[in-house]
């Protein structure tokens, strides 16, 4: 099976300037002239890490990370004014020019599928490719799959836990009722429920219990970005039209597109994938049939490495 490739350090990096407030980390790995890729992370909220670089041969790729608003190294932190999918994608987009970039490769997970998807259906001209993991389609229905009755089916006992913060009388809208005292004055009352919001996701995670992504997501930093952000998004039903990415999915049907998705993923169950495929039949999907939603797994590893080194092969000096 694949491996990450080698770690590497950045040959490039600043701060950008987007407007609103708001300044983005970005970073350049890998050979400027190599092929363009951006890798875009999920959350919302939850920022890149080191190994995020390594999903891409360095050698053939010039590897663009950034944080989104609010996230990880991009300030200010867990802001939420001017934070929108919109907002996101116009970000994307300058990047792309900041950079001198014509056309490049999208890869991403999770809520970065959904953006990925949402960037390509807005730029076409723009994307070489898309490489996606755990496809999140972002409809009401996938939301309260999670957040409603769904997964609280397969994992009660972190359902708990999560449900302990919040009153009995407000338990009918979690989202909401979360997103309240993620936005309120108290200060301890907001981190115990970042907290607790950021455990469930990474408990569930994963198909066998990862306690270094439980690690990463309880990290306050990382708990109080991705739990306001996720919640302010889930709350605004991501501020897009219900079912967008697939009434729409004609604007990305010349995009060769590759996802990958775990059998047992919880977080974003398979039939998102499958229905993103219905839609776009030129698409490939391949399914892990040991692994959830994380990015490490053994078997989603492997498939998303073999992935972009197959684009690195039929792409060669196209971009």
């Amino acid at each position: 099976m694949r491996q990450l490739y080698p770690a590497i350090r950045p040959y490039a990096s600043e701060r950008l300037d987007v407007g609103g407030g708001h300044v983005l980390y970005v970073e350049e790995c890998g050979t400027p002239e190599g092929i363009p890729a951006l890798f875009v992370h999920g959350g919302p909220g939850a920022g890149c890490s080191e190994q995020d670089r390594r999903f891409f041969d360095p050698e053939r790729y010039r590897i663009i990370l950034f944080d989104q608003r609010g996230a990880g190294r991009s300030r200010p932190h867990a802001e939420l004014t001017e934070n929108t999918t919109a907002h996101l994608i116009a970000d994307i987009e300058q990047i792309r020019i900041q950079l001198g970039v014509e056309r490049w490769l999208l890869f991403g997970g999770s809520w970065g599928s959904t953006l990925s998807l949402l960037y390509a259906q807005a730029h076409p001209e723009r994307v070489l490719g898309l490489v996606l993991r755990g496809i999140f389609l972002c409809r009401k229905g996938d939301i309260d799959w999670f957040y409603r009755s769904g997964a609280s089916r397969v994992f009660p006992d972190y359902w708990q836990d999560l449900l302990a913060p919040i009153p009995e009388a407000e338990r009918g809208d979690l989202v909401d009722a979360y997103y309240r005292r993620l936005t309120g004055d108290n200060e301890i009352t907001r981190m115990a429920a970042a907290k607790s919001w950021s455990l469930w996701e990474a408990r569930c995670a994963t198909h066998d219990p990862s306690t270094q992504v439980v690690t990463r997501f309880g990290s306050p930093p990382v708990a109080l970005a991705m739990a306001r952000i996720e919640a302010h998004y889930f709350v605004n039903a991501a501020f897009i039209v219900e079912n967008q990415i697939c009434a729409q999915a004609e604007r990305m049907a010349d995009i060769p597109l590759r996802i990958v998705h775990g059998r047992y993923d919880l977080v974003c169950p398979i039939d998102q994938a499958v229905t993103l495929r219905q839609a776009l039949p030129h698409a490939e999907l391949e399914i892990i049939r040991d692994a959830g939603h994380a990015s490490r797994e053994p078997g989603t590893l492997d498939a998303l490495i073999r992935a972009t080194d197959r684009f690195a092969r039929e792409l060669g000096g196209s971009h």
